[in-house]
């Protein structure tokens, strides 16, 4: 599969140090509004070629467009691939707008091609370790899950953090979609939503680059709760937050019937998984049973061109996420359950393969 990455910013490291050992896939082009950013991409790798935006979705070349942009161009960006008649994958979240991703897949559906969505950490070790404890029945029935994320701002690392303080950012649409693709792939989807939000402060401070010191605006909510209705009849409690300091809680729980699993961190591919059974002394760890070892960014891509339509970082779970999202927010707003009018399959479990890919 013939990739060419627009977007060539700070997610699009993790990538290009990934490509060079996917099976099925090649990168053959890279571009981005600012062509220096876009020529020090390709440089050094042999074969890729730095094209204008334009340019590279026009390419015969390129089959596959990984859409690395700021949220805010993920289905501009996207509906131009489409209508190039070419694959797209998009990195999080889907769009910003449930409308925005709803066209997105109806404009692929039309087209005939496939569209793939990040967060592909969900196909790792950790989160597919704790799958496969669950299809076990390790933990009986999933009754409930908690998933938690904490931090004071991503301002005080990134040196152009504004996108994470609008319409788009924020806790929830920036790292919420780890969180709830690893709930949906653990307990499968969601029927309906009840959410409450805030903002606390009007602007925030730069803390690192040639911008530290300025202060940008704050225009989306930077701390987001949600109870997360699963078709299942599980129920999972969501925290997001851009406003406070730290937390000990794990990343994911889920309680059953005969079990609490903990599940590592979903922004991450490995991690250690545990189960505390009823009538158990304490935490046991589990071994490593399911997922791609040594996964990191890209994964999803190798899986695509492996699978095709039948890829497990779906445009569908993308949109279906991106639907919960909003849901959660309007929620927050109007102060009433909403339903959700989208589902998706269960991705399919991956079983323990390594193809060897750089951590």
């Amino acid at each position: 599969m013939r990739i060419g990455m627009i977007g060539c910013g700070v997610i699009s490291r993790q990538y290009l140090a990934t490509f060079d050992a996917l099976p099925g896939v090649e990168l053959v082009a890279v571009a981005d509004l600012d062509p220096e950013r876009a020529q020090a991409a390709a440089e050094g790798r042999e074969g890729v070629r730095a094209l204008g935006v334009d340019e590279l979705i026009a390419d015969p070349d390129v089959d596959t467009v990984l859409n690395l942009t700021i949220p805010a161009a993920h289905a501009d960006v996207d509906l131009r691939v489409i209508a190039a008649g070419k694959n797209v994958y998009s990195e999080k979240p889907f769009a910003v707008t449930t409308e925005e991703g709803r066209a997105v897949l109806e404009a692929a559906r039309e087209a005939g091609v496939i569209v793939g969505s990040a967060p592909d950490t969900v196909l790792g070790t950790g989160t597919q370790t704790a799958r496969a404890a669950i299809d076990d029945g390790i933990i009986g029935t999933p009754i409930a899950a908690t998933a938690t994320m904490l931090t004071p701002g991503h301002e005080r690392w990134h040196p152009q953090p504004d996108f994470y303080y609008v319409p788009g950012g924020g806790p929830l649409l920036d790292m919420g979609p780890y969180y709830i693709h690893a709930l949906v792939t653990l307990l499968g989807p969601i029927d309906a939503v009840i959410g409450a939000s805030s903002r606390l402060r009007p602007e925030r401070t730069i803390g690192s680059g040639p911008r530290q010191g300025e202060s940008i605006p704050v225009t989306t909510d930077t701390h987001v709760t949600g109870v997360l209705v699963h078709a299942s009849g599980a129920l999972s409690t969501l925290v997001m937050s851009f406003d406070a300091v730290a937390t000990a809680a794990r990343p994911i729980e889920i309680h059953g019937t005969g079990g609490s699993l903990a599940v590592p961190d979903p922004n991450r591919f490995e991690g250690e998984v545990s189960v505390h059974p009823l009538g158990g002394d304490g935490w046991e760890t589990l071994p490593e049973s399911a997922g791609y070892v040594s996964a990191s960014r890209g994964i999803g891509l190798a899986d695509m061109a492996e699978r095709g339509a039948a890829l497990r970082a779906s445009g569908e779970l993308g949109q279906h996420v991106l639907e919960v999202m909003n849901a959660v927010l309007e929620s927050s707003t109007s102060g009433r359950r909403i339903e959700i009018t989208s589902t998706c399959e269960r991705p399919d479990a991956v079983g323990l393969q390594d193809l060897q890919t750089p951590i």
